[in-house]
């Protein structure tokens, strides 16, 4: 089968065989003639395989053969595609641009993290396709910046993570306002009861497509596990992104403030690194990744939430540093790798208190995977010298150091409970730090990078004193005056 034989446009089909495409994937053959019919779908489809241009290409094919219908001095949006992240929704308005641009179409995307004012210009100027966080979106809505009235398709891209961030009320608000008469396209990797159940009032006898087995790992993937104690996971991820020569790996870590952690040890092992997580800004985001991409860095350091549609081809390592809590994370992180048919390797560091995740995974996966020690980083009985997670210091490999035999050990900022916990204001709607990434924090909890609303950051670890608020400037002085807290002679002083 050719994408010709799919009924597509000539505009459309040069600019995929400029991309170099000229077979569509399993679900690109299914999707794209069912929505071109004007059929609702439900499509499950593992990342990489393509599941973005089989949305984008047959909307691009129906709005370009209708009339554009009249909407005063402002274009009136056409098409809607909801994503939670940022970096997905950048990813997916760039397919929009690239395969439409034959085409008279109008597109722009818009998420948080960033100033509003130029995406109401654009939005002023009118466009046909619009790509979006739920958040910036109702936020641009109330402002009455956008209008729906001649929607004619919505797309919720990775819409069991939307539920996961708990953008569910979001997305309900949406809803709302969008006409009733609509074409509902729901694509994401997997589809949860959550998700049925949100389907059930919103598609219409909807085509019901599946390309991969739910929860299935992509069989171009290699995965292992390499046993390790949790003190010495950065110097066995340097030793092996060293020894294996890697030039390209994708690092995932539960937390924020561990993956800034991670990044530091790296980069003082002589390893290009960077971090990108919800509490960074979206330029640094976005420069990080583009320089990962171009390989000025080797390792990027990511959460799961920030990790979300990052889409970097012949991406050839991945490594768990941490498994995630939620087993289904981990199907969507070694999705970064072996994409698109090429292969891929998927590592994860596990330590003693990670058995039951590991377990977890394997259920899930219907895989046992292979368990491989490396010479001089075997795990020892019992796990190894405990590790404070929130502790923010820079991690040294699980090596003891004194600190000059005094027997002290540094306070960073002021109190170890509250360095992570408390709101901040960074005024406006965070879209995908909206769930908190470190452990314990609930789906609705809200983060916030952007401009002109007041909202909170929380990173999970509320703090030992669960003071809420965080400590005021003037109290974090005061505690990290001397900067020293007594913990008896022999503490070791910069663990993980």
């Amino acid at each position: 089968m050719s994408f010709a034989s799919l009924g597509l446009s000539a505009p459309l089909l040069k600019v995929v065989a400029e991309q170099g495409y000229d077979t569509p994937s399993p679900i690109q053959s299914q999707a794209i003639p069912a929505v071109l019919e004007g059929r609702d779908v439900m499509a499950a489809a593992q990342t990489g395989t393509g599941k973005t241009a089989g949305f984008t290409l047959p909307i691009l094919h129906r709005l370009s053969q209708a009339e554009r219908p009249q909407g005063g001095s402002q274009i009136p949006v056409r098409a809607l595609i909801l994503t939670p992240t940022r970096e997905l929704a950048a990813q997916v308005g760039e397919s929009v641009a690239t395969y439409g641009k034959y085409l008279s179409l109008k597109s722009a995307v818009v998420f948080g993290g960033v100033k509003i004012n130029p995406q109401i210009a654009t939005l002023r100027q009118g466009v046909d396709i619009l790509v979006a966080t739920p958040g910036r979106l109702l936020d641009l809505y109330q402002q009455k910046m956008v209008r729906f009235d001649k929607l004619e398709v919505l797309v919720l891209d990775e819409a069991d993570r939307m539920l996961d961030m708990g953008f569910i009320h979001d997305i309900r608000k949406i809803l709302a306002v969008l006409p009733k008469q609509r074409q509902n396209l729901l694509f994401s990797a997997t589809f949860s009861n959550e998700i049925r159940n949100l389907a059930k009032g919103m598609v219409n006898d909807p085509v019901e497509l599946s390309v991969t087995p739910r929860n299935a790992a992509a069989a171009t993937v290699t995965q292992w596990v390499h046993p390790v104690d949790k003190s010495r996971k950065p110097a066995l991820l340097s030793h092996l992104i060293q020894t294996h020569q890697w030039q390209q790996v994708l690092v995932f870590t539960r937390t924020k403030h561990g993956a800034n952690r991670l990044t530091k040890y790296l980069e003082g092992q002589g390893i290009e690194a960077a971090a990108i997580h919800g509490n960074k800004s979206q330029n640094a985001r976005t420069q990080a990744l583009a320089s990962f991409k171009s390989g000025g860095i080797r390792a990027l350091i990511a959460t799961d939430i920030a990790a979300r549609g990052l889409d970097i081809d012949q991406l050839p390592q991945v490594v768990n540093f941490e498994l995630p809590n939620v087993a289904e994370d981990y199907v969507h992180r070694i999705g970064r790798t072996g994409r698109a048919g090429a292969s891929g390797q998927a590592v994860s560091l596990v330590s003693l208190d990670e058995k039951k995740e590991l377990a977890g995974i394997e259920r899930l996966i219907s895989q046992r995977l292979n368990s491989q020690a490396v010479e001089g980083f075997e795990p020892t009985p019992g796990g190894g010298p405990k590790v404070d997670e929130n502790d923010d210091r820079q991690p040294r490999g699980g090596q003891r150091r004194g600190n000059g035999g005094n027997g002290q050990r540094q306070n960073n900022g002021g109190g170890r409970g509250n360095n992570a916990g408390g709101r901040g204001n960074t005024g406006g709607r965070g879209d995908d730090s909206r769930r908190s990434e470190g452990r314990g924090a609930s789906a609705s909890q809200r983060g916030s990078q952007d401009d002109n609303r007041g909202n909170r950051i929380d990173s999970g670890n509320r703090g030992n004193s669960g003071n809420r608020n965080g400590d005021a400037p003037a109290q974090r002085r005061r505690r990290s005056q001397g900067g020293q807290r007594r913990s008896g002679g022999g503490t070791p002083n910069g663990n993980v």
